[in-house]
């Protein structure tokens, strides 16, 4: 007798399945009924109007430069940080693992103090700064410098994780073939991770764009600048609430997009597996 597809198809109707159901359906009302009253919100009339704005495209454009620099940025100076925490044992390593870390769970605004205490006009590097004429805090640069440090740990750790999921015999073998350390990163490395590693550049281009404690504390919000997508909504919910929704709408839509891109990625990793 099976008794699998009554249960299957009658399960709904049990008080013991809605005793489960409700909390979580409660919960989903809660983070999904905002939203979509946020997207109602940001695509009326009056909102949609203020897509020609100046504040509003410079905001967006200043978004995208430097979410894209400072993610470059990141890719480039990390990648060989993670291959090597990846791949390589070495005494301390757990404390620099930690170190890396610690900006994910930082505050951003204490993010901002930190980077204004170190590269600030009287900060502890930001003083030889000065002394050669390079002047950080206030400017573009900042912003970029900000997103790096709230960002790049994200990327950090998704690749470091990416590179030390890979089998060890893989490199041991292409090394007794005769490779180099480069062959082998290039040639067997890189082929195996680059699904963490493209899933740690979208985390880290995502949080880049949505960033604001750490730019507003250290970069300002100065239009066309500074101001960066995020602290253009929050001068728009005191200023013009139409353009902080319509920006408001704009990240949303990222967000959607990148959890698709993420999960296309993950659907194609575990597709490679199976097959």
């Amino acid at each position: 007798m099976n008794s699998t597809v009554p249960i299957d198809r009658f399960v709904w109707r049990e008080w013991r399945f809605w005793l489960l159901a409700l909390p979580g359906l409660l919960l989903g009302l809660v983070l999904v009924i905002p939203l979509l009253v946020l997207i109602w919100r940001g695509v009326t009339q009056q909102a949609l109007a203020y897509w020609t704005n100046p504040t509003f495209l410079a905001a967006i454009r200043l978004s995208l430069l430097t979410s894209t620099l400072s993610t470059c940025l990141a890719v480039l100076t990390g990648t060989p940080l993670a291959y090597v925490l990846g791949r390589v044992s070495f005494r301390g390593k757990s404390w620099v693992e930690l170190a890396l870390d610690v900006p994910l769970v930082l505050p951003p605004l204490i993010a901002g103090i930190a980077l204004l205490l170190a590269f600030g006009r009287n900060g502890v590097l930001g003083r030889p700064l000065d002394a050669l004429g390079i002047r950080l805090p206030f400017t573009t640069a900042a912003v970029i410098l900000a997103q790096t440090f709230i960002a790049a740990p994200l990327y950090l750790r998704t690749a470091r994780i990416g590179f030390g999921a890979v089998a060890h015999e893989l490199r041991e073998q292409a090394v007794v073939e005769g490779a180099n350390e480069w062959q082998v990163f290039r040639l067997v490395m890189l082929p195996i991770a680059w699904r963490a590693l493209l899933a740690g550049t979208i985390l880290c281009w995502t949080r880049a764009l949505g960033e604001f404690g750490a730019t507003i504390v250290f970069a300002g919000n100065m239009e066309g600048r500074t101001q960066t997508i995020p602290l253009a909504i929050f001068v728009g919910f005191e200023t013009n609430l139409d353009v902080a929704l319509g920006l408001s709408v704009v990240l949303i839509f990222v967000s959607v997009v990148v959890l698709f891109v993420l999960r296309w990625i993950d659907q194609t990793y575990a597709g490679s597996i199976t097959g």
